[in-house]
C-alpha cells in the first residue's frame, strides 16, 4: 500500500500566525473519516514516533492529519526544534483552539475527507484542548484522549502565582534540550478571561460525542486517575489502560527504530478499532 504523504503543509491562521500539518492517507476512491491528532505540551508533530502511527493510521484507511500549534515554539523552517521561545512563551488555551478550527476548517474540505466522519485524537494537555473543542464543536463525531490531563488548570499556586505576576513569567527547563522554556503570564490571563470555556470537566461531561479514553497506568506525566476521572465525567465513555504504560506509551524522542513502540502500537489498534466500531461502521 502506498502512503500519500503531504508534509509541511502551510496554514495560515489570522487570529495567531501560519503553521504545519501533514496528511498521511491511501487514495481512495470513497471519502474517508478525518483522524487529527493534537500534540501535547512541548510537543510537534514530528516528535518520536508519531509518524509511524500516521502510517498506521492511513493504512487502516483513515485521512490522518497531524500539525504543530502556532505558538509550540517551533518554526516553518524548523518544525523539530524549538527556535522560537518568544512565541512558546506567549501561547495560550485561545490560541491552540483557534489553531485546531483552522485545521478542522481546512481539511474537512479535502476531496478525499468524509466531513461527516471527525475524529480527534489528543495526547495530554491536546487531550484537554481536544476535549473542549468536541464539545464546542458539532462536527467532531469522536474525541480519543491519550494520557490526557482532566483539566486546562495547571498553573503555579499561591506564592508561585503571585511570584509569576510579579516577574510576568516564569521557565522550565526542557529535560531534552536543556532550553529555559518561557511562560509569559499572559498564559494565566488568557486563562482566567475564558475560564468557562477552558473548563474541561464540563466540556468532557457535556460532550456528545463518542468517546474513548486510553491511559497508561505507571504515567510519570499525568497520572492515570487524570483517565479515571473522565471517564466518571462522561459514563457513556470507554476507557483503555495500558498496563505498566507511561505517558508516550513507549515512544522517545528521537526514535530510530523502524517498528513502532509495543505500547504505542496497541493503543493505535485500539483506536483504529473504535473509530471502525463508532464512526465507520455504524
Amino acid at each position: 500500500m502506498d502512503i500519500t504523504k503531504n508534509e509541511n503543509i502551510i496554514l495560515s491562521n489570522p487570529e495567531t500566525k501560519d503553521f504545519l500539518a501533514d496528511t498521511y492517507y491511501l487514495k481512495s476512491d470513497k471519502k474517508l473519516p478525518l483522524v487529527i491528532f493534537v500534540h501535547g505540551y512541548k510537543g510537534y508533530k514530528d516528535w518520536g514516533s508519531w509518524n509511524l502511527m500516521a502510517e498506521k493510521f492511513a493504512e487502516a484507511g483513515l485521512f490522518f492529519v497531524k500539525f504543530n500549534f502556532s505558538h509550540n515554539g517551533t518554526t516553518l523552517i524548523n518544525p523539530i526544534g524549538f527556535d522560537d521561545l518568544e512565541a512558546f512563551g506567549n501561547n495560550n488555551y485561545t490560541k491552540e483552539l483557534s489553531d485546531l478550527g483552522v485545521v478542522i476548517d481546512h481539511f474537512s474540505k479535502d476531496p478525499q475527507v468524509d466531513d461527516q466522519k471527525v475524529i480527534l485524537i489528543g495526547h495530554s494537555r491536546g487531550g484537554g484542548i481536544s476535549i473542549v473543542k468536541t464539545c464546542e464543536d458539532e462536527r467532531i463525531n469522536a474525541l480519543v484522549t491519550l494520557a490526557s490531563v482532566d483539566s486546562l488548570e495547571r498553573f503555579p499556586k499561591d506564592e508561585g502565582l503571585a511570584e509569576w505576576e510579579a516577574k510576568g513569567v516564569y521557565y522550565i527547563e526542557n529535560a531534552r534540550t536543556k532550553q529555559e522554556m518561557p511562560h509569559y503570564y499572559q498564559f494565566f490571563e488568557d486563562f482566567k478571561n475564558s475560564e468557562h470555556r477552558f473548563d474541561a470537566e464540563r466540556s468532557m461531561e457535556m460532550s456528545k460525542a463518542h468517546v474513548l479514553i486510553i491511559h497508561g497506568t505507571s504515567d510519570e506525566g499525568v497520572d492515570v486517575k487524570n483517565a479515571e476521572h473522565l471517564h466518571i465525567l462522561n459514563p457513556n465513555s470507554e476507557l483503555f489502560l495500558i498496563e505498566n504504560g507511561n505517558h508516550t506509551f513507549g515512544a522517545t524522542e528521537p526514535w530510530t527504530e523502524t517498528e513502532l513502540p509495543e505500547d504505542l502500537n496497541t493503543v493505535i489498534e485500539k483506536c483504529i478499532q473504535f473509530i471502525n466500531d463508532k464512526i465507520v461502521n455504524e
